[in-house]
């Protein structure tokens, strides 16, 4: 606990390098896509596997991308607060497992989400209008042109749209320091008023929860920001039973 201090005027490696590395890869694709026409973004966010655009990578790549400035700008902003504390507290290598973990899991619930819609969705469709949307509907869409079907072009933007960002992995630092600092007091912007960290963890997830059910075809992936608590969750739980240390 002695490191907390150091951190206000060092960051320690790894959130250092992952904001860094999140800002470079946010230039690179504000630069790509403002003078260049090009969109990284589309090319190295997370497509669903059925999708013609799925590639292996995009399951790493996914969480160093982001849509704007403010969309990088919190994540990297709670990742800054709350990661130097757990790194500090946990170390360079724990940490990044944690952050990778939390990130993966996140998807993997995400993924599994996309994966119930698609099959609603396609059990409403005959084998060929699927076989049509899975090997054309992206190439249709990024033409500008979309299906009449209202089934076939709600699979056809299902298949279409990727998933970027570190959400997921924040989300878990968020319930990690929630879990082991539950009693620390939390300033709130909105209302301005204290919280303790317990509280505003066990809040935000109840959100998470409620809008992943109520909110769906939205362009916020609620079910990786639950499934990246979950899985932080179930990692904490595991080193606390296979570690002598307390956290």
């Amino acid at each position: 606990m002695n490191g907390f201090g150091k951190s206000i005027l060092g960051l320690p490696p790894v959130v250092k390098n992952i904001i860094l590395i999140n800002a470079v890869m946010f230039l690179v694709y504000w630069v790509g896509f403002k003078f260049f026409d090009i969109n990284l973004n589309s090319m190295l966010g997370l497509y669903f596997p059925k999708s013609e655009n799925f590639r292996p990578y995009q399951i790493l790549s996914h969480m160093f991308m982001h849509a704007n400035f403010w969309h990088i700008f919190f994540n990297m902003y709670a990742l800054f607060i709350f990661g130097i504390v757990l790194e500090n507290v946990w170390g360079p290598k724990r940490f990044l497992i944690y952050y990778l973990v939390c990130g993966l899991g996140a998807i993997l619930v995400h993924e599994t989400v996309i994966g119930f819609e698609y099959r609603k969705l396609a059990n409403m469709l005959t084998p060929e209008q699927l076989e049509k949307v899975i090997k054309e509907g992206t190439s249709i869409l990024q033409a500008g042109n979309e299906y009449a079907d209202e089934t076939m072009k709600s699979l056809q933007y299902l298949l279409s749209t990727p998933t970027i960002g570190a959400s997921g992995a924040v989300f878990g630092i968020l319930l990690a320091f929630g879990v082991l600092f539950p009693n620390t007091q939390l300033m709130l912007l909105f209302p301005p008023i204290p919280i303790k960290a317990k509280y505003f963890v066990l809040i935000y997830g109840v959100i998470e929860l409620v809008l992943t059910f109520y909110q769906r075809g939205s362009n916020i992936a609620h079910a990786a920001h639950l499934g990246g608590m979950l899985f932080g969750y179930l990692l904490i739980r595991y080193w606390r039973k296979t570690t002598k240390t307390l956290y």
